[in-house]
């Protein structure tokens, strides 16, 4: 291409550039406005209802040749900037910085809003109910690894609800100070081992595996100098950069589609959007059928439930507490009605939230 037509391709470039830039804070304005309503009527600035709705405006009216996935990206960004704008929010998510939650944390909330790291999943639900943070994203399932039970426990005890979920694709990589030859010991979570078993079995054979407690942690030791030579640790890419690492093998996971979901906890749960789910905790007597006459309940009131958990209740033996999630919004009529009958064959039960259901993996 001749430079001339280049430059000339610059220009329109600079020229689009300040109208997006007009238009940007243009609507930044906007945000301002409606955040001064918002304080007005106490209403929480980050609503889940019109994020899923912006998002769903936002690929519709994309034509490319920019895919939705960049879209997106941009407007998550532009939607961060807006939270800073009406009041800023601060977040908290299973620390430290740099694990995956970290990460899922920020492709979710943005780079402009605050971010609390917590030490344990239980105590992310203790900020968010004291209202230390605003929000709280905690894990509550892996394709693989299946269900997070801390999380789940921590519903027990917490007043905390569900406002919306979150979908991360997980890769793993290994990473060290050192060469691989002269790799010995290996450090991370222990699920993270169980992830990347097969490439572990195949190809880091004779390497001692070394639980740790997270995959920040872990990194850091492998950049210690002082924890001697041949340390290397499994996790995601940034720690790499976070610890000065190399990064020896990419994407090491058994499957390559490895997802991991989270939720979104706060005070109160989700507007409905018209396509939602429920999270429902219960437990039942302890006699033959029990369970499956409050399942049988939600298939009769026509309510598709797409998970379902259990947990010991931790105060009787061989008495659990069951989580469902439930398609629906606890608004819908249906739900309502399901919700009501159940209650008749349940010791318990509880709402955990509505939230709107994740159609994008970030």
């Amino acid at each position: 291409m001749p430079s001339d037509s280049l430059d000339q391709l610059r220009v329109k470039i600079d020229a689009l550039d300040a109208q997006i830039v007009d238009l940007l804070n243009q609507r930044a304005h906007v945000v301002v406005e409606i955040g001064k309503l918002k304080q007005q009527s106490n209403a929480p600035i980050y609503a889940p209802d019109r994020e899923k709705a912006v998002m769903e405006k936002v690929r519709n009216l994309n034509k490319g040749p920019l895919s939705n996935r960049s879209m997106e990206a941009v407007y998550r960004e532009l939607m961060s900037g807006s939270f800073a704008l009406e009041r800023p929010l601060r977040i908290g998510f299973l620390g430290p910085e740099g694990t995956f939650s970290h990460e899922a944390t920020v492709r979710k909330f943005g780079h402009s809003v605050d971010y609390t790291p917590v030490a344990d999943i239980p105590g992310v639900f203790e900020e968010v109910v004291r209202g230390h943070v605003d929000y709280g994203l905690v894990p509550v399932e892996n394709s693989i690894g299946g269900g997070i039970v801390d999380t789940l426990d921590a519903f027990l005890s917490s007043s905390a609800r569900i406002c919306a979920e979150v979908l991360f694709t997980v890769h793993h990589n290994l990473m060290a100070a050192c060469p691989w030859q002269d790799v010995k010991r290996i450090y991370s979570k222990a699920q993270v081992f169980a992830q990347c078993r097969n490439w572990l079995a195949a190809t880091a054979v004779g390497r001692e595996q070394m639980p740790w407690d997270s995959t920040a942690a872990a990194a850091k030791l492998a950049a210690d100098p002082t924890a001697g030579v041949g340390v290397a640790a499994i996790g995601p890419k940034q720690l790499a950069d976070m610890y000065g690492l190399t990064v020896l093998f990419e994407n090491i996971e058994d499957n390559p589609d490895n997802v991991t979901r989270f939720f979104v906890i706060g005070r109160e749960p989700a507007k409905r959007t018209g396509d939602d789910k429920t999270g429902i905790m219960f437990t039942t007597a302890h006699k033959p059928g029990a369970l499956a006459e409050v399942l049988d309940v939600f298939r009769d009131n026509g309510v598709n439930l797409t998970d379902i958990e259990k947990r010991p209740s931790k105060k009787v033996n061989w008495e659990y507490y069951f989580f469902i999630d439930a398609q629906g919004h606890a608004d819908d009529a249906g739900m309502v009605k399901a919700i009501g009958e159940a209650r008749k064959h349940c010791l318990q039960l509880t709402v955990l939230g509505s939230y709107p259901r994740a159609t994008e993996v970030l």
